[in-house]
């Protein structure tokens, strides 16, 4: 029998320890992020802040010419000036506000789409550990409702702060000089409700950020039952998950509930200020006209001037409180920018030589895969792989065969980076995969996952996923080797067919065969295959064995097998057992050395009962 022992060491890389992350920078004030997203919008919105300061410079003159108006008719001097005076006022504020207004919005539209490009990017480069802890749904109601609200913070709340603070400003000033005193009655009102509002606007960030958690809650209990879909019709549990969502959903709704009375609270602040000066300056300006010491045209104009505080002051509290809310985005948003990413990635080049056609019998090379003392263990579980160790041959079959957990897809993983080992080394070649970039190891390989998803899009999309060169030969003949040609042929739309999401009007044999032509027209020098041929009739079964063989000649091959009818003739068999290479060899060798393959093998039939001596199934590690 042939043991799995690893050959001389060659000199070793250097490689960096094993999961090893960067420490977590420290954690950036929220109101400097969100000036982050607005800086290299700074001129537009700067602009956008002098038209609003213009249209608010235009409703802060009205005042003035309507006291002059009514000074007027009281003199009995002509008006008709003043009146077109306050007309062209009128039209030059709405005019600057529509305009200011245009200038927002598409200002907002391009921060978000800045913010939600730069979430995407990294949520695709997460690395595999992270993707698994996290639920989808979550991740993406940070692209959708956590960035409008940001968007919505980071233009038009900073430019309504702005706008509310300066044309405040602007108000006193012009009210002080109509009445110092009943100006220090409306400053007295005002910032006694302002001191209210300033213990009220923190906790609308807080209430916020716990309501984009719930959305995020509702994404993923619906990302649980919509990528189940069938499983869940099927065992008639379409009750317990409209339960399980309508809990994520109550639990939004009292969150969203607990922010709506906050920013009801500060806008009843805002209108009750307004209301509490004019009624304090009706009352001391009323005794002031009646006293003869205040004009009552000076008393109309400060009331018009208080009327006008209600547009500023309304723009600063909702300024505030949409700054609040965008606050409380920016949290989970960075969230995203502190999660680790695969950052080698992004040289992933098309896979395939145009020049060379597929059906070239040999490709001199193809590298042998060795794993050096191996230990992986997935968090807060037990030891995946304890120590293995074994050399795959350039160019040759080695199957994986094994009880449940054994550790033959975690190995899978760890080829691929998906994971990295805590100890060993896993070479290529002869080269420490840890010491290149990701791009660069996984276009070495293809692999093919025992789900075999498939995209939506077209059978023709499916095969070039990641072979975009291909020429439509190599596809005809890939097609052929897995046996789809006749599938293929059948469709009115051919390689145009849609194949529905994630493949649903594909059958599962159809699945696996799509998977496999699109790994072999990568044309890879190592083939991963786990468990493909799983839901495979016996003679499609037969035929992608063959299609394998000639991969064979090609590349390596390291398949996943539990029908070991599959790979009887595999140049080595690794038999696995609780993260433990527990024997290796051809499955002759193995039927008469190993317990557990000679096990296997009978309960597959692939061993008569003559020769079969399995011993005590007590005697049998599980």
């Amino acid at each position: 029998m042939t043991t799995a022992s690893a050959p001389p060491a060659p000199a070793e890389t250097p490689r960096p320890p094993a999961q090893a992350q960067p420490p977590e920078p420290p954690a950036t004030p929220p109101l400097r992020v969100l000036l982050r997203y607005a800086r290299p919008h700074r001129t537009v919105l700067l602009a956008t802040l002098l038209l609003v300061l213009a249209a608010s410079a235009a409703g802060l003159v009205q005042p003035l010419v309507a006291q002059h108006v009514l000074d007027g008719l009281s003199d009995g001097r002509g008006v008709l000036g003043p009146v077109l005076l306050l007309a062209a006022l009128v039209v030059l504020g709405a005019g600057l506000t529509g305009l200011q207004s245009w200038w927002q919005q598409r200002t907002s539209e391009r921060v978000v789409r800045q913010i939600r490009r730069d979430l995407v990017f990294r949520l695709i480069r997460l690395r595999v550990p992270e993707l698994d802890r996290r639920p989808p749904g979550d991740l993406i109601s940070r692209v959708t409702s956590d960035s409008a609200l940001v968007q919505n913070a980071a233009t038009e709340g900073l430019v309504m702060v702005s706008n509310g603070v300066l044309s405040i400003l602007g108000a006193v000033v012009l009210m002080g000089v109509v009445h110092l005193g009943l100006l220090g009655v409306t400053a007295a009102v005002l910032i006694a409700v302002a001191l209210v509002m300033v213990l009220v606007l923190p906790r609308i960030r807080e209430a916020v950020a716990r309501a984009q958690e719930s959305v995020g809650a509702v994404g993923a209990a619906l990302d649980r039952t919509l990528g189940a879909a069938r499983t869940v019709k099927a065992n008639g549990a379409e009750g317990r998950e409209t339960e399980r969502a309508g809990d994520a959903i109550e639990g939004a709704y009292r969150a969203g509930l607990a922010g709506a009375r906050y920013v009801a609270l500060v806008k009843v602040l805002s209108g009750v200020s307004i209301q509490a000066a004019f009624l304090a300056v009706l009352g001391v300006g009323g005794a002031l006209v009646a006293s003869g010491s205040l004009e009552a045209s000076a008393l109309i104009a400060f009331l018009l001037y208080v009327f006008y505080l209600a547009s500023p002051v309304g723009s600063l509290v909702a300024g505030l409180s949409m700054l609040q809310q965008g606050l409380g985005a920016v949290g989970r948003i960075e969230q995203v920018k502190h999660m680790p990413v695969e950052d080698d990635v992004d040289d992933l080049r098309d896979l395939r030589d145009p020049r060379e056609p597929l059906a070239a019998v040999a490709a001199p090379g193809a590298p042998p895969v060795e794993f050096r003392d191996v230990r992986f263990s997935y968090p807060g579980r037990a030891p995946a792989l304890r120590g293995i160790s074994y050399t795959v041959p350039g160019g040759t079959q080695t199957a994986l065969v094994g009880l449940s957990g054994a550790g033959k897809t975690t190995m899978f993983a760890l080829l691929q980076r998906f994971h990295d080992p805590a100890a060993g080394q896993i070479l290529i070649d002869g080269i420490d995969i840890a010491t290149l970039p990701r791009s660069e190891v996984r276009r070495r390989i293809a692999y093919v996952e025992q789900e075999s998803p498939v995209m939506a899009g077209t059978i023709g999309d499916n095969l070039r996923y990641a072979a975009t060169g291909a020429s439509d030969e190599d596809i005809a003949e890939v097609l052929r080797l897995t046996r789809l040609d006749t599938l293929i042929d059948r469709l009115p739309d051919g390689l145009r067919t849609e194949v529905g999401n994630r493949g649903v009007t594909l059958s599962g044999g159809e699945r696996q065969r799509l998977a496999i032509a699109r790994a072999l027209l990568r044309r890879p020098e190592v083939l991963l295959l786990d468990e493909a041929t799983a839901q495979l009739d016996a003679s499609n079964e037969r035929a992608l064995r063959d299609a394998v063989d000639q991969a064979a000649r090609r590349c390596t091959v390291i398949l996943i097998a539990h029908r070991l009818s599959t790979v009887t003739g595999a140049d080595q068999i690794v038999v696995l057992e609780h993260g433990l290479v527990r024997a290796a060899g051809t499955h002759a060798e193995l039927v008469e050395a190993d317990v557990l393959y000679r096990e296997l093998a009978s309960s597959q039939m692939l061993v008569s009962e003559g020769n079969e001596d399995v011993g005590e199934l007590a005697d049998v590690p599980r």
